[in-house]
C-alpha cells in the first residue's frame, strides 16, 4: 500500500523549492604586505668597485646594472636597490651592512616603507 502526503499547506518548509537557506561564507580580502624600498647611500670613502660587488651579490644585479646603480648613487646621493617585503628588506640591509663592516668601508644601507 502507497501512502500519500495529506495535502501541505502552503507554511509547510518540507517542500519549499525556493530559498534553499544556504548560509554564504565572504572571504576576507587578504591584503599583501607592505613593501619595502632597499637603498644604498653615498658616502667619500667606499670605493666604487665595492659597491658594485655588494650589488651583485646581495641583489643580483648583472655588472653592468650594478655599475649604473653605483653611478646614480655616485651621482645623486642614493639609489634604490630594489624593493622587498619587509623581512627580506631587513635581510638585505643587515647582510650588506654587516658585510661593508667586515670590509672596514662605511657604505649605508636603509630601507622605507614603499
Amino acid at each position: 500500500m502507497i501512502r500519500l502526503p495529506l495535502k501541505m499547506s502552503d507554511k509547510d518548509d518540507r517542500f519549499d523549492d525556493g530559498d534553499l537557506g544556504l548560509a554564504l561564507k565572504t572571504r576576507p580580502k587578504t591584503q599583501r604586505p607592505p613593501m619595502y624600498k632597499v637603498m644604498l647611500l653615498n658616502d667619500d670613502y667606499t670605493p666604487m668597485e665595492f659597491v658594485i660587488l655588494v650589488l651583485e651579490r646581495f641583489f643580483g644585479i648583472t655588472s653592468s646594472q650594478a655599475t649604473e646603480i653605483m653611478l646614480t648613487v655616485h651621482t645623486k646621493g642614493l639609489a634604490v636597490v630594489g624593493v622587498f617585503a619587509f623581512e627580506i628588506a631587513e635581510t638585505k640591509v643587515s647582510q650588506v651592512m654587516d658585510f661593508a663592516r667586515r670590509h672596514q668601508h662605511p657604505l649605508q644601507c636603509t630601507m622605507e616603507k614603499e
